[in-house]
């Protein structure tokens, strides 16, 4: 049976189609995965599915019957629920405070013999056992009184989906719901869904990460530019054809270079016992240190949250290191700042790129000149020059393939992936000696990865030495010279890229160290 029925399902912006004609159905207790390039229409159409927005045309039928959200909880009310991929919780709240807030349970007030009535107070024990039932009946690593800006990213995840089965929701949509999560997390919410499924749960995911669709979905169904170009059963397709007809050519999904020797051994940027702290007697990075020479990638590979972060905002400017020092070629640039930085020629790609490297509310143009607006030809007596400014922008939007509806709008109206794209374009443009690219694929589709994995490559091979951060150790492997492997703040160990294999990056990452095999820092 067919829970959801799209019909010439059709969503315009001005003269922007995001949705055109879309026809689909989501069958009863199955996991269908929906994927696309960033902006193929794969958020928009869920939006319609939960009452975000309001369709331009078609129909769109929940068990047969016709609907008209005008809300979420118009969905709500219907047995569908969402779960968006940027987490909308309350951090100072605890886990059973954030899946019941709306739904709160008070205390009843005695007002006679046999009648109660519902009091402003609420029922904090109640509520908290009703949500850790709820808990433990799908089997989720949680406890209902835990603080959630104590618990991690995955953790997170799985309180968002709470909120969902708490309010009865038997049509669940997971919007990239893997994007922030590591390998490890990663794990546990397949297994998580697969529980859901068990309990005759529906599932959609949205996502862009083929190895995951193969492994938990029924069905896929494919969209790009706005329309369903396919739908296979995915015990009946693989990769490589998923891929394809996403992107609408062939694609590299693994990289598949050469390990050559370096054309030079001069060291670009030495990192020399650096330390940080996050509060007094807090150190988060102890004594790193590692060299990159010219034409050299350097992975950094690690479970997050063991200093990758605080590293790069040391590097890049945003912390200020307590100990150690940087120097790029000789010259010392310890806790300069990011303006500094990029003159002196180091480019930076952020972790979040929402929250450290672009402004929503700017315009294209102006976002792909930040850090570099005061160049020249981009600023004369103090002056923008704003002609210069789009030119620049239009350039680069057709050599990095940024998808956009309006060349004047703002940030704010692309998708991850094209946002993405901007700073590529802006940092890969400025010619950096050295680039800092922190997570550079995050929540990126797969034609943008290859299309960033080969634009790496071939600063490479102009002979800049790149930093490389990623979470995904499968990149790491695949476009690291050498890798370090951090843990606990330090380096525990290093592997030549030519050489790297997971399972002994795994129990690197997991602190354990070749001899002895004992967690690094740890006594036996």
């Amino acid at each position: 049976m067919a829970v959801i029925q799209a019909v010439d399902l059709t969503k315009k912006y001005g003269d922007f189609i995001a949705n055109d004609h879309i026809n689909l159905s989501i069958e009863q207790g199955e996991i269908t995965a929906i994927v696309g390039e960033n902006g193929a229409g794969k958020t928009t159409l869920m939006n319609m599915f939960y009452g975000l927005q309001r369709p331009t045309g078609g129909e769109l039928y929940i068990r047969e019957k016709q609907v008209n959200f005008n809300s979420p909880l118009d969905a709500i009310n219907q047995g569908l629920g969402m779960v968006h991929q940027h987490f909308k919780l309350v951090p100072s709240l605890t886990v059973f405070e954030n899946i019941m807030l709306g739904v709160e349970i008070n205390k009843k007030i005695k007002l006679a013999k046999n009648v109660r009535v519902n009091s402003p107070i609420i029922n904090v024990r109640s509520e908290k056992d009703e949500v850790q039932k709820i808990i433990d009946a799908y089997k989720f690593e949680l406890k209902a009184d835990d603080i959630v800006e104590n618990i991690s990213i995955g953790a997170k995840q799985r309180v968002e989906i709470l909120k969902m089965l708490y309010r009865n929701v038997d049509i669940l949509i997971l919007d990239e719901p893997t994007a922030v999560l590591t390998p490890q997390e990663v794990d546990e919410l397949l297994l998580n869904m697969r529980e859901l499924k068990k309990k005759g749960k529906t599932i959609i995911l949205i996502t862009h990460k083929l190895r995951e669709v193969m492994d938990i979905s029924d069905k896929v169904i494919v969209i790009r530019r706005g329309k369903v170009v396919g739908t296979k059963n995915t015990a009946e397709t693989n990769p490589t054809e998923l891929a394809a007809m996403m992107v609408g050519r062939d694609v590299i999904l693994d990289v598949n270079r050469e390990f050559k020797d370096l054309k030079s051994n001069r060291v670009a940027y030495k990192v020399t016992d650096i330390s940080t702290e996050t509060a007094p007697g807090k150190k988060c990075l102890d004594r790193i240190s590692f060299e990159i020479r010219e034409g050299e990638i350097l992975g950094v590979a690690g479970v997050e949250g063991n200093g990758q972060s605080q590293l790069v905002s040391v590097l890049s400017g945003l912390m200020v290191a307590t100990e150690g020092s940087v120097t790029l070629y000789d010259k010392d640039i310890t806790n300069r700042w990011p303006e500094r930085l990029r003159r002196e020629g180091i480019g930076i790609i952020p972790e979040d790129r929402y929250a450290q490297g672009l402004c929503k509310d700017m315009t294209l143009g102006d976002n792909l000149i930040s850090g570099y607006h005061q160049k020249k030809e981009f600023c004369r007596c103090g002056l923008l020059d704003k002609h210069n400014i789009a030119k620049n922008r239009d350039e680069l939007i057709e050599q990095y393939d940024i998808r956009i509806s309006d060349r004047e709008g703002k940030v704010s109206q692309l998708s991850g992936g094209n946002a993405q794209k901007i700073i590529i374009a802006r940092e890969f443009d400025s010619d950096p000696k050295v680039l800092i690219a922190s997570q550079p694929t995050r929540g990126v589709d797969i034609g943008s990865i290859e299309f960033i994995h080969k634009k790496i490559l071939e600063l490479r091979n102009q002979n800049k030495a790149i930093l490389l951060v990623s979470s995904e150790l499968s990149e790491i492997m695949n476009l690291s010279d050498r890798i370090i492997v951090m843990y606990k703040g330090k380096i525990v160990g290093e592997v030549e890229g030519r050489e790297a294999d997971s399972s002994q990056l795994g129990l690197l990452m997991a602190g354990i160290t070749p001899d002895g095999r004992k967690k690094a820092g740890e006594k036996n």
